[in-house]
């Protein structure tokens, strides 16, 4: 299996995020994707290096205006006086704005507003550079899919928070999302997303809600108890031509291996029943027992039987690399799902 990595991941280091009120240290760190190439290291894997992701693929999923605040927002924050290190909103509009003509104007901390959807994507001066290469790896992957193979892209940000022009949860650019996209022009009539992450992949159902060539599929933690809090429920379908052609299978706290391995066996009884062509696989190890949060308890051995029941779709499939923070055993799962892949 290739995998692709890029060093720019290197260039965000976001310092902090607020939870619970708490202004804490941002589990999103460097040494992530760190972890993450010693599991690829101990598998024999040597990732390659993707080339440049065209500004055209990024356009197929986000409009130029939030690409655009993405790249320029930290040399407009700079020029502020006294301003933090990281860019971060301290006004989102409201509905209520919004419904009586309220909309964001130039100022940079208008449009941080209303491009983001929360305080847990901070952004820093080398937030743009990382999140484009990470959506290099993405296409790359999707380029080994779009010829019929598996492989492996290690995103860092990830992405599956993000939605169209906002980002959130750590997200800035929908890798998931992009990757679908390329697929899509490669030929690939149908594409499943099977987004396995411990929070529900908002973004991403967001980008496709109304689309019925792409059903997406998340398995994730109760909406009811757990980020993004709003959005995530079994009664959310999709709309317009795509009603149908979203399945979200919320699990509550701690439900274990078993309950988890079954919400995935449903998500792919109805990959199979879509008839999807190619796969991109959100892998989140945020899900495992000894995650910070740990809202789900998934065990090492329950990641190795996902990725055995997903490889039996024998689909080409991207996989996407979104969150998992336990920077010690990360490389583990990672090694543990991709070892189960591979001998699948």
């Amino acid at each position: 299996m290739k995998a692709f990595a890029h060093p720019d991941q290197a260039l965000h280091q976001p310092r902090w995020f607020v939870m619970r009120g708490r202004l804490c240290q941002n589990f999103e760190v460097v040494a992530r994707a760190e972890a993450l190439l010693g599991g690829l290291s101990a598998l024999g894997i040597a990732p390659e290096l993707p080339p440049p992701a065209p500004r055209a693929a990024l356009e197929a999923v986000h409009p130029a205006a939030f690409l655009d605040f993405l790249r320029d927002a930290p040399a407009q924050w700079a020029a502020l006086p006294d301003p933090g290190p990281e860019l971060v909103p301290n006004i989102h509009p409201t509905p209520e704005m919004l419904a009586q003509g309220g909309h964001a104007g130039p100022h940079v901390l208008q449009r941080l507003g209303d491009f983001t959807a929360d305080t847990s994507c901070p952004i820093g001066p080398g937030t743009w550079q990382a999140s484009v290469s990470a959506a290099a790896c993405a296409l790359a992957a999707a380029g080994e899919a779009a010829q019929g193979w598996t492989a492996y892209a290690l995103c860092r940000p990830p992405g599956h928070h993000t939605y169209a022009a906002r980002a959130g949860g750590h997200c800035y650019l929908n890798n998931a999302a992009i990757a679908v996209e390329a697929l899509r022009r490669a030929g690939a009539a149908r594409v499943a997303v099977l987004d396995i992450d411990s929070h529900h992949g908002n973004g991403t159902q967001g980008i496709f809600w109304e689309r019925a060539d792409v059903l997406t599929v998340s398995v994730h933690g109760d909406p009811d108890g757990y980020y993004p809090w709003y959005v995530g429920r079994a009664a959310e379908r999709g709309g317009g031509a795509g009603e149908g052609y979203n399945l979200n299978l919320p699990l509550a706290h701690r439900s274990g291996d078993a309950a988890w391995l079954a919400a995935i066996d449903t998500g792919l009884s109805a990959i199979r029943e879509f008839g999807a062509d190619a796969l991109v696989v959100s892998l989140g190890f945020d899900a495992s027992e000894h995650e910070p949060l740990n809202y789900l308890s998934v065990t090492e051995a329950g990641f190795a039987r996902a990725a055995d029941a997903i490889s039996a779709l024998k689909l080409p499939a991207a996989i996407i690399q979104e969150g998992g923070y336990n920077t010690e055993l990360i490389g583990a799962l990672l090694q543990a799902f991709l070892g189960a892949w591979s001998r699948a």
